[in-house]
């Protein structure tokens, strides 16, 4: 153990707590030399802490692996390219990307301002777009001078924007989007032995008990159960797996991941179809039936709150 990812460079974004902490503490565990990117923002993306990233570096450093610290800001592109060239010009090279970075400003849509809509985006979707264009540029590069390359690219998306939730529909569209973005880029970097990939984690953050206290509840009776399911130490051991030599191949997925269980997640696709026995087409008078028989007749769409069911049969028993 220890030598999964020996050699490796890693950036991990909002490194600082909760999933992307634990990220890179794993990370730097199985051998990745790692900077730990985290401005150190409230769970609304306000203020400014350095002490954050560092003391994720210390404990890095505490148990003999490599670290450093950036305090950029994800949805500056200027700052993304920055994080990037941390790992670059500190450690030569950059081979793994975690985009983890994110905050919520949960409201219902009418009560949503356009500040919370487009803080969400620029942090969640265009932080993501940033970081990966950046990290992608290097490699393009260096694939086109004959060097090697194995890039590997963890996305973060969320059953909130995978299945819905009442009251994210900022939060949800950025994380659906960066589900798109992920196997669209997947496709883009596949001829510089890049891989993209998603997951979307359900663990115990400020994102998931402070900011949204309904589920605070839920996650406390996890927490002191014989099994903390909800414990975000889970998620890492699949980004370490992604971000491997061991995964190539492995590209354009998403994944869910809540305690010990993985799902392999499926996008859009078709469900039914009825198709017109007459060549010509079809009339507003007619579709009503066509449209709920095709309803009647298609699988049910899963729900969050049967997801969270699942979870919780495992800590129960």
């Amino acid at each position: 153990m220890g030598k999964l990812l020996e050699g490796k460079v890693a950036v991990v974004t909002g490194a600082g707590r909760g999933i992307g902490r634990e990220e890179a503490l794993l990370l730097a565990k199985y051998g990745a030399k790692v900077v730990v990117n985290d401005p150190g923002v409230s769970y609304t993306g306000e203020g400014q802490e350095s002490r954050v990233a560092d003391e994720v570096v210390a404990e890095i450093k505490k148990m003999g692996g490599e670290a450093v610290p950036n305090y950029d800001f994800v949805d500056s592109f200027e700052g993304a390219k920055r994080i990037i060239y941390t790992a670059i010009e500190k450690f030569g090279k950059i081979d793994i990307l975690v985009n983890n970075a994110g905050i919520l400003r949960d409201k219902m849509i009418f009560n949503m301002l356009e500040e919370d809509w487009d803080k969400i985006m620029a942090v969640h979707l265009k932080g993501t777009f940033n970081c990966s264009h950046h990290a992608c540029v290097w490699w393009r590069q260096q694939a086109k001078e004959g060097k090697p390359v194995s890039g590997r690219i963890i996305n973060t998306t969320s059953d909130a924007g995978l299945l819905g939730n009442i009251g994210q529909s900022n939060y949800g569209s950025a994380k659906a989007a960066i589900a798109a973005f992920t196997i669209i880029l997947a496709e883009e970097m596949a001829k510089y032995n890049v891989t993209v990939n998603a997951i979307a984690p359900i663990a115990r953050t400020r994102l998931t008990t402070d900011a949204t206290p309904q589920l605070a509840a839920i996650f406390q009776m996890v927490e002191n159960a014989p099994f903390d399911a909800l414990n975000p130490k889970s998620i890492a051991p699949l980004v370490v797996y992604l971000a491997s030599d061991k995964s190539a191949g492995v590209t354009g997925q998403v994944f869910r991941i809540a305690g010990n269980i993985i799902w392999l997640m499926g996008g859009w696709r078709s469900v039914a179809m009825k198709k017109k026995s007459k060549k010509e087409y079809w009339m507003p008078e007619e579709l009503d039936d066509v449209v709920r028989d095709m309803l009647k007749n298609a699988p049910p769409k899963e729900s969050m709150t049967e997801v969270m069911q699942e979870v919780l049969k495992e800590v129960q028993g």
